[in-house]
């Protein structure tokens, strides 16, 4: 899979997922998307489409690297609505 393919599909899983926060952007936190079942088998490396997504300024969360356990309540927030 290409990453541009894996990022549409990130952003359409957070909109699954997702739920408006505070500025009416959607946000699912990085915890709720590792356990999901779909997107465990959709994606192979969901930090690494995390990571490319943010560098792609689609989505943002607060750090680096996300962690499960460690940054299970960090939220993911998608940018760009269409």
């Amino acid at each position: 899979m290409n990453v541009e393919h894996e990022v549409e599909l990130l952003v359409q899983e957070i909109r699954r997922l997702g739920s408006p926060n505070a500025e009416g952007k959607t946000a699912v936190t990085f915890g709720v998307l590792f356990r999901d079942d779909r997107c465990a088998n959709l994606f192979e490396a969901l930090v690494g489409t995390l990571r490319a997504a943010k560098r792609k300024k689609v989505v943002n969360y607060d750090g680096e690297l996300l962690l499960q356990g460690v940054h299970d309540n960090v939220e993911v927030v998608l940018l760009k609505e269409d």
